[in-house]
C-alpha cells in the first residue's frame, strides 16, 4: 500500500513544480509587457515633443520669428532693407555700450550703409530708475528729429556712467544733448523728461521685450530670429547672409 502513496506524493510535487514554473513564466511575460509598454509611452511622448518643437517655438526661434512694429521704432538705414536687425538695449547697460562701440560700427559699414540691412532699437529699461529717464530722453530726441536719435544713442553709451549709480539725470541728459549739438529743442527735451511724455511708448517697448521673452541686454534679432551671440560678428554675419538669401527666395 505504501508505493501508491509515494507515487501520489511525487505526482503532486510535479504538479506544484509545473505551476511554479508556469507562474514564473507569466511573471516574466508581465514584466516584459510592462517594460515594452513603458518604452512605447516614452517613445510616443518623445515623438510628440519633437513634433511640437517643430511646429511651435518660443518667440524668436526659427519656427516662430517675431513680427516687430518696425514703423514705430527708431531706424538706422533704409526702410526697405531686406534684413531687419532689432536691438533691445538699456542705456545703463555696459554690455550695450560695448555693442554700440564694437558691433554696431561694423554692421553700419558692411550692411547698413550699403542698404543690405537696417537697425532698429527697442528700449528695455530695467537696470535702474534712470534707465527710464534715459529712455525718455532718447524718445524725445527721436520724436523731435529721428535722424538725430542715433547720434544721441552713441553719445549716451560713450558717456555712460557707473551701472550702480543714478547718472542719467535730467540735467545730465539735457547737457549731453547740448554738448553733442544734437539738433533738437533742448527746452522741449527737458520738458519731455520731466513730464515723462513718452511713458506709454516706453511701456510698449518694455512689453515687446516681455512678450518675446527677452530677459537681457543687448539682445539682437535678425528678421525676427534671435541670435544668442550678440558679440560674435562671425555668427551675426552668417545669420544676416542666411536671412538675406531667405528673403531673395520668397
Amino acid at each position: 500500500m505504501s508505493k501508491p502513496k509515494q507515487s501520489t506524493r511525487a505526482s503532486s510535487a510535479s504538479i506544484q513544480e509545473r505551476r511554479k514554473a508556469q507562474l514564473q513564466r507569466q511573471k516574466k511575460k508581465t514584466v516584459i509587457l510592462l517594460t515594452v509598454g513603458i518604452l512605447l509611452v516614452v517613445v510616443l511622448f518623445a515623438a510628440m515633443f519633437v513634433l511640437a518643437s517643430k511646429n511651435t517655438g518660443s518667440p524668436g526661434s526659427p519656427a516662430s520669428p517675431v513680427s516687430f512694429p518696425y514703423d514705430k521704432l527708431p531706424r538706422l538705414g533704409a526702410a526697405d532693407a531686406p534684413v531687419k536687425l532689432v536691438e533691445f538695449g538699456d542705456f545703463k547697460c555696459p554690455a550695450c555700450a560695448r555693442f554700440s562701440g564694437e558691433v554696431k560700427p561694423q554692421l553700419v559699414e558692411d550692411y547698413i550703409d550699403k542698404g543690405k540691412a537696417a537697425l532698429y532699437f527697442v528700449n528695455m529699461s530695467f537696470l535702474g530708475p534712470d534707465s527710464k529717464t534715459a529712455s525718455f530722453a532718447a524718445l524725445s530726441v527721436y520724436h523731435q528729429n529721428s535722424e538725430a536719435f542715433w547720434k544721441y544713442y552713441d553719445a549716451l553709451y560713450a558717456n555712460q556712467g557707473d551701472e550702480n549709480t543714478e547718472w542719467a539725470t535730467e540735467d545730465f541728459l539735457v547737457e549731453l544733448a547740448q554738448k553733442e549739438k544734437i539738433d533738437i529743442d533742448y527746452n522741449l527735451l527737458r520738458k519731455d523728461i520731466k513730464e515723462r511724455t513718452y511713458a506709454d511708448e516706453l511701456a510698449d517697448d518694455n512689453a515687446i521685450a516681455e512678450n518675446n521673452h527677452v530677459t537681457s541686454t543687448p539682445s539682437l534679432f535678425i528678421n525676427g530670429i534671435k541670435t544668442n551671440e550678440p558679440f560674435n560678428l562671425e555668427a551675426i554675419v552668417k545669420a544676416i547672409e542666411t536671412a538675406s538669401k531667405a528673403v531673395e527666395t520668397e
